[in-house]
């Protein structure tokens, strides 16, 4: 089965090169560059297999990766310090500038939108006030590469079906859409794991995820978790007017059409 989908939810390679640093605990002044290439490759082969439309600067970036991870691997002199006097600088440090300054930038949107939710929460006083003392857990936003590593996750994990009986299955993401909805609506919220449990095939697994992309860009689910790296929970992000309001205007405008579809052998 042949799936195309063009989703305009990532946000770049440098936001998916300071995901992998924060996975793997690296010091974004000592990135190991051999590993750090080796983890953004692993990504850019699941990208490939989901057939998710990479725009160049993904690959430039790998490019930029390789070359730096060939400076870095060339022959030693005595020391480390006569290879990078020799070189001039260190063949990292034109990335960790880049990393910085993006980094630096997402910390400044990201303090912009806390201080709009904490202005969202004030309101003017019109009666007594009860004080909740129960503590409510945090819950972050996960992005979409948290989804990545989930669903690479989910992969290592599931022990396919092998089936030799030649028989034809016709999966859709536009039809997994609706399932997905469903299973939100009946409850308040699912682990983005058990949306994969009853599954067996490849292909019903890619075919879900792709589905979960899809609504995330609609923005009528949102994915949250405790902290980084720990189990994504899934949740509804408007009620269910809202959502059939939006789904009409997606299947009328015709872009389910353009989802993912097919039928193939199983294998």
């Amino acid at each position: 089965m042949n799936y195309q989908c063009d989703l305009d939810i990532f946000e770049g390679p440098l936001d998916l090169l300071l995901h992998l640093i924060k996975e793997q605990k690296m010091d974004i002044y000592d990135i190991r560059v051999a590993e750090i290439t080796k983890q953004y490759l692993e990504y850019l082969d699941l990208l490939s297999e989901l057939n998710l439309e990479m725009v160049g600067e993904y690959l430039i970036m790998a490019a930029e990766l390789t070359k730096i991870k060939s400076k870095t691997l060339l022959p030693a002199q005595e020391t480390e310090e006569d290879v990078l006097a020799a070189s001039g600088e260190d063949p990292r440090a034109e990335l960790m500038r880049r990393l910085l300054e993006y980094q630096r930038y997402k910390e400044a949107a990201f303090e912009l939108r806390q201080k709009e939710y904490n202005r969202q929460q004030l309101f003017t006083r019109i009666g007594e006030v009860e004080i909740d003392d129960s503590e409510e857990k945090v819950l972050i936003e996960a992005n979409v590469f948290d989804l990545l590593t989930a669903f690479q996750k989910v992969l290592k994990e599931k022990a396919f079906v092998k089936d030799y009986e030649i028989k034809v299955t016709t999966l859709s993401v536009s039809d997994r859409i609706g399932d997905v909805m469903e299973i939100l609506n009946a409850s308040e919220s699912v682990t983005f794991a058990s949306l994969f449990t009853v599954l067996n095939t490849r292909q019903e697994v890619i075919v879900t995820f792709l589905a979960i992309l899809e609504l995330m860009r609609m923005q009528l689910i949102r994915s949250q978790q405790a902290k980084q790296f720990e189990a994504i929970r899934l949740y509804a992000a408007v009620d269910r007017e809202a959502q059939e309001g939006i789904l009409k205007e997606f299947y009328d405008s015709g872009e389910a059409e353009n989802l993912p579809q097919g039928g193939d052998p199983a294998e």
